[in-house]
């Protein structure tokens, strides 16, 4: 404890790039290793097979035979991974994966779980659901290591989208997520607008850092100051999957920005993107995009129109978020996904509808909150705050009200940007400011994380629905871990 806090300490240093190389300096005064202490070893790091048939995530079996019940057994428990060829890695799984939970609006939810990871406790949080305070895997419920819970709770008319789950144990939910827990949450409606034909593909971004021997490394000090990014951008645990096509083919791809702190702004080379969801699910219509970023813990769903034979890769392009330290990786010119489109034409589908839903707009605010986000450093130790503050367990930072409708402005106000999650709620983006400039969201859409970049600040309308308390954070894990989340209590 005392070493991670005088670590996290010496990385406060780098806030400013000033600072860096004099951090550098007393580094290699006190060890005489200097920046070596800050970043992973160098060697001969694995190399990761490309060009696998794209897989599908498991199912999580339904054990119930009552309609409008799923009931199933998850447990979070050690396991071995192979990525590169002849070497077996550590870590953390759900029931042996990364599984897909699938339901529907208006069905009971009764998952039974077991705490398997040694040593530590953990929870499950259903990431941007609306589920009661006391069944939202929130940092004040933790499941002991050994221990079993079981979370229930309905999904109401409305619910459609796609979500995620993850541990959320205050101070290890960043290593347990990077060591791999993360599941999927689709919850479909009960009539869908976008067409059976074109499928629904689950794409699950993971983050990977792999060590010579295929182990994970510890996060060193620039991990907690930017947030853990790994050598290599995994889909469904793949690096560079291939997936085959017909030409003209439509499919529906629903990305899924599972890792720590990766931001990854992606473009779909040689095919074409209409963007039909975020966070909370389907938008109003349609929208074209030619790229779009997706911070971490967002969603997007896609429909895109493989209409050229070839290859259509799906890859990143450069995305300055802000960086301490050195280390800054190369975000532009990876490849994350390869459709290999065939000669062969296929088979006519019906067209995408020009209306997918109505998002009727939220009430006027009847009360107006403000976040700042900012970087501190207190004696040895670095820390995340909102409004000055470190996250306490034990105290609540906000007090609202069931059903009162919000205005919060999210300022940022620090050197790199946070994605900024609000918990048991979707809002609405109602404009964004920076330098002067205010710009209005292009859709209406529902979202559980939004994206503040440095120096600007982003309003949303909320309306939190169920009582209790609710968790707000930077949805960089580390941040989050360090300090960087509040309380609201929503009283009935």
């Amino acid at each position: 404890m005392y070493r991670r806090s005088f670590l996290v300490g010496l990385a406060g240093l780098a806030i400013s790039g000033s600072a860096t190389a004099q951090m550098m300096h007393d580094m290699g005064s006190m060890s005489g290793n200097g920046a070596h202490n800050m970043m992973p070893k160098a060697g001969n790091k694995p190399v990761l097979p490309e060009g696998q048939p794209l897989r599908e995530l498991p199912r999580l079996m339904n054990e119930a035979s009552e309609a409008g019940l799923f009931k199933a057994r998850l447990a979070a428990e050690q396991g071995l991974a192979r990525f590169a060829e002849g070497l077996d890695t550590p870590v953390l799984l759900y029931n042996g994966g990364n599984p897909v939970i699938e339901a529907h609006e208006g069905d009971r939810i009764e998952i039974s779980f077991k705490n398997g990871i040694p040593g530590q406790p953990t929870t499950v949080h259903w990431h941007g659901m609306p589920v009661p305070a006391d069944q939202d895997g929130n940092p004040m419920e933790p499941v002991a290591s050994g221990s079993e819970h079981i979370y229930a709770f309905d999904l109401p008319a409305g619910s459609a989208a796609s979500y995620w789950f993850h541990p959320h144990p205050h101070g290890l939910t960043a290593e347990q997520v990077y060591r791999g827990l993360a599941g999927i949450f689709l919850v479909k409606p009960k009539d869908d607008p976008i067409p059976t034909e074109y499928g629904d593909t689950v794409l699950m971004f993971t983050d990977l850092r792999l060590a010579e021997d295929g182990s994970m490394p510890e996060s060193n000090m620039i991990d907690l100051m930017n947030g853990r990014v790994g050598d290599h951008v995994l889909v469904n645990g793949q690096k560079n999957p291939v997936l085959a096509v017909a030409k003209g083919e439509k499919r529906r791809l629903r990305l899924f920005n599972a890792t720590n702190a990766r931001f990854l702004r992606l473009t779909f080379e040689n095919a074409d993107m209409m963007l039909v969801g975020t966070d909370g699910g389907l938008i109003e219509a349609p929208v074209g995009v030619g790229e779009f970023l997706l911070a971490p813990a967002e969603r997007v769903e896609l429909i895109v129109s493989f209409d050229k034979p070839g290859a259509a890769k799906l890859t990143t392009l450069d995305y300055e978020r802000g960086w301490m330290g050195p280390g800054k990786p190369e975000e532009a010119g990876m490849t994350l996904l390869t459709a290999n489109v065939s000669e062969v034409a296929a088979p006519s589908v019906p067209p995408l509808p020009a209306k997918l839903r109505t998002i009727e707009p939220l009430a006027a605010p009847a009360v107006t909150r403000r976040f700042a986000l900012t970087e501190s450093m207190g004696g040895m130790e670095m820390k995340f705050l909102i409004n000055g503050a470190s996250f306490d367990m034990n105290r609540v930072d906000e007090v609202s009200k069931v059903g009162q409708v919000e205005l919060w402005e999210i300022a940022n106000q620090a050197d790199m940007d946070h994605p900024f999650h609000v918990h048991g709620t979707q809002f609405q983006v109602v404009e964004r400011v920076k330098d002067g400039a205010v710009a209005k969201p292009p859709y209406r859409a529902w979202k559980d994380t939004v994206n503040v970049a440095a120096g600007e600040t982003v309003r949303i309308l909320l309306r939190q629905d169920l009582p209790g308390q609710r968790m707000y954070h930077c949805h960089i894990l580390e941040h989050e871990d360090l300090g960087m989340m509040g309380t609201i209590d929503v009283e009935a």
